[in-house]
């Protein structure tokens, strides 16, 4: 027996979430990349908060690639593990080298943006195919980002230091 046939779920349905699934993949990876970056390289008022932050974003960031790649295979695919083509199918993109806190805020908010507007098409995706599994995994997300978001808003009133 075929493991979506198990799951109950719609292999054409579920072809669209892993594509989904893929492109959030490729997004996650850049943007722990990007938050190494911003961890090694801001400087300036508030360096000891956000150089903390940045290390538990990343961590955080590392953990969903772990869940959206499983997912992924739950779902009978296999995730990609290439930087290279990461790149080629990411929204996101490498930052570069980053110092000005108030710069790297600004780009993290970008990225939330982008990653949240995938993770509500995911949802979308999924809820057509009564994929509640990973309906839940990205609603999750969503949560702990909306709460993140809020807090780097709070905190992106900072002017970069010359």
């Amino acid at each position: 027996m075929k493991r979506l046939e198990v799951l109950g779920l719609n292999e054409k349905k579920v072809e669209n979430i892993v594509n989904e699934l893929s492109v959030l993949l490729a997004d996650l990876q850049v943007f722990y990349s990007n938050l190494r970056g911003f961890h090694w390289n801001v400087k300036g008022h508030g360096f000891f908060v956000m150089h903390s932050k940045y290390e538990e974003l990343y961590n955080d960031a590392a953990e969903k690639v772990d869940e959206v790649a499983e997912r992924i295979l739950q779902l009978g695919s296999n995730p990609e593990s290439r930087f290279s083509a990461y790149l080629q199918s990411a929204e996101i993109k490498e930052a570069g080298v980053v110092s000005c806190s108030k710069e790297a805020v600004d780009l993290l908010l970008g990225y939330y943006k982008t990653l949240i507007a995938r993770e509500r098409r995911i949802i979308e995706v999924a809820s057509d195919a009564h994929d509640d599994t990973t309906v839940s995994l990205v609603s999750d997300f969503l949560k702990e980002q909306e709460k993140t978001v809020w807090m780097l808003v709070a905190v992106s009133s900072q002017n970069c230091a010359e």
